[in-house]
């Protein structure tokens, strides 16, 4: 056996959960509600005030520390790390060298993989697949079946979704929205783009190409028109 419980509890949404305490050095570690929910085998471990609970799973050699929370019926294994005020939930998965902190969220079943970063307090849920070497920070919300993947950065108040794929270099931040079938690849020059008011009272430019959607503010555009 790799832990044992402490015989502290605790209560949390109606659920009684237990501290428990790394055997090979008496480290004490955070709080599971049943044997299940934290592997006996690998280097996987919870500590400090985290919380497993639920049908949730940490394996492999998963780390869930801090004030992080995962539960429902989400899965942290590999390499992965969740810490900070991070949650993850539903049926989320987390896996490979990812890393979830800070405030962010991954739930529904959205999946977190490869050295991906999801932190600040950003969300991905719903189908979303975030993972190579991607970025997603800030208050940046990457739902519905969107991927974000390959060194792309999507952070500030961007909004991902629909089937939009974000990739390579790309960089979407500010208020940017990318959306539908959408393919947002590394930085676009104006040649690249035509443009069309489609709120003149609150000046949002729709910027196509091909099967690129991306709504723009009208300092965006002329950030990109510079």
């Amino acid at each position: 056996m790799k832990y044992e419980f402490t015989g502290r509890t605790k209560l949390e949404n109606y659920v009684t959960l237990h501290q428990i305490k790394r055997i090979s050095d008496g480290l004490i570690g955070g709080w599971i509600e049943k044997e299940e929910n934290l592997s006996q085998d690998g280097r996987c471990f919870v500590s400090g005030d985290a919380e497993v609970y639920g049908n949730a799973r940490v394996y492999g050699n998963a780390l869930v520390y801090g004030d992080a929370k995962v539960y429902g019926n989400a899965w942290v294994y590999g390499d992965a790390k969740v810490y900070g005020n991070a949650k993850v939930s539903g049926d989320a998965k987390v896996s490979g060298n990812a890393r979830v902190y800070g405030n962010a969220k991954v739930y529904g079943n959205a999946r977190v993989l490869g050295d991906a970063l999801v932190y600040g307090d950003a969300l991905v849920y719903g189908n979303a697949r975030v993972y190579g070497n991607a970025r997603v920070t800030g208050n940046a919300l990457v739902y519905g079946d969107a991927r974000v993947y390959g060194n792309a950065l999507v952070y500030g108040d961007a909004l991902v979704y629909g089937n939009a794929r974000v990739f390579g270099d790309a960089k979407v931040y500010g208020n940017t929205r990318v959306y539908g079938n959408a393919e947002k690849e590394p930085e676009k020059t104006s040649s690249d783009f035509s443009f069309k008011v489609v709120e003149s009272v609150t000046n949002k430019y729709i910027v196509t190409k091909n099967n690129v959607t991306i709504e723009l503010s009208e300092d965006e555009c002329k950030k990109l028109t510079a």
